[in-house]
């Protein structure tokens, strides 16, 4: 039981140690790859970034919009209308006084 304990953490603290050192790898690659960075270049990726994701915004609302039954409503009930209008411009229902 003992040898099995001391077999176990061997195995994990060397798993460990392997993690850590790919961990310090992909840290030192990061640093690496962001050297040439400046606090301008920072800024002007941060604007390119906030306008991509307004401009993917406003064209999801948009399509989504088209299919939306709001848009069927408001043309039924424009139909509607333009059919009541052609109703009274015959002379049917208007009512001239005097």
């Amino acid at each position: 039981m003992h040898q099995f304990l001391l077999y176990s953490s061997f195995s994990i603290s060397i798993l460990a140690l392997i993690l850590c050192l790919y961990a310090c790898v992909r840290v030192g690659s990061f640093i690496r790859a962001s050297e040439g960075l400046d606090w301008d270049v920072v800024a002007n990726i941060t604007g390119d970034l906030a306008t991509t994701k307004k401009t993917i915004q406003v064209l999801n609302n948009r399509l989504n919009g088209m299919h939306s039954p709001k848009v069927q409503e408001q043309e039924l009930m424009l139909q509607l209308l333009q059919n009541q209008s052609k109703g009274m411009t015959n002379g049917k229902t208007q009512n001239v006084g005097g």
